[in-house]
């Protein structure tokens, strides 16, 4: 009877021992999270810092355009990935077929006109060249600032609940700008060659541009357009998406944006 009751507690032990393994193991696993190079990759050193006194164990993934991170979100090769909006996620989604989700809000980050030959959208000349994002959900973002500024005019509809607005879809264009569609990180070293270039924060951060100080132009701060976190839809209930998102949209992070970028980067949570 005693060996019996011995065998069990040995059994109960190594159970008990097994199971806190597989938690510690569980704890330990990394989480690769896809974003852009600089001031995004910056912030989630922060998030990294952060979630590690969480016993999160994160993995910072750079790349340098904006078509990969959600091609190795879907394929598996990430777990997350932060460095798009609502609406460029959303076109992905229906181009691609892509199972992602949203899974918290991160920032705004204004979209701006900047130009090396203008101090105003004003003075651009008649058949001024305008460079504007190629992808779908940032040139209409575009295309909605240059008719906020009263440069162009889109068709009725064009550009809002959900319609994707292209240099087709221009009504009214008095002073026949020309606009050049070009992959959105190549913009700022277009600057030499065009009037003008509609550029995302991000890569005019990397090229040294302030959007505060040096736009010509700022999209409004309280636009739809706030950056996310994606995950895959099937990931999207478990327990490190939660605690990923609440080491991103910590006080931390929040202070770090606020004096890092000021201004030029909004936090949306």
């Amino acid at each position: 009877m005693q060996r019996r009751n011995l065998l069990k507690a040995i059994t109960a032990v190594a159970a008990s021992a097994a199971l806190v393994t597989s938690l510690a193991h569980a704890d330990d696993k990394v989480i690769k999270v896809g974003t852009i190079s600089g001031p995004d990759a910056q912030i989630w050193q922060v998030v990294q810092k952060v979630a590690k006194r969480e016993g999160l164990n994160v993995k910072v993934i750079e790349f340098n355009d904006y078509v990969q991170p959600n091609a190795a979100l879907d394929a598996g090769d990430l777990d997350a990935n932060s460095f798009q909006h609502q609406p460029y996620l959303d076109s992905q989604v229906k181009q691609r077929g892509y199972k992602i989700v949203n899974a918290g809000l991160t920032y705004i980050s204004p979209l701006g006109v900047y130009s090396k030959k203008l101090k105003s959208l004003k003075d651009l000349p008649q058949g001024a060249k305008v460079a504007v994002p190629n992808d779908p959900s940032n040139e209409n973002r575009a295309l909605l600032l240059l008719q906020s500024q009263g440069v162009i005019k889109l068709k009725a509809g064009a550009g809002t609940n959900g319609n994707s607005a292209t240099a087709l879809d221009v009504a009214d264009n008095p002073k026949k700008i020309k606009l050049v569609e070009l992959d959105a990180a190549q913009l700022p070293r277009t600057l030499a060659d065009v009037d003008a270039a509609a550029i995302n924060t991000n890569f005019a951060l990397a090229a040294g541009l302030q959007p505060t100080k040096d736009a010509i132009a700022l999209e409004d701060v309280h636009s739809p357009y706030a950056n996310l976190i994606a995950v895959r839809a099937k990931d999207k209930d478990q327990p490190w998406v939660k605690k990923l998102v609440a080491a991103y949209q910590s006080d931390d992070v929040r202070q770090f944006l606020k004096s890092e970028f000021k201004g030029s980067v909004v936090p949306s949570f």
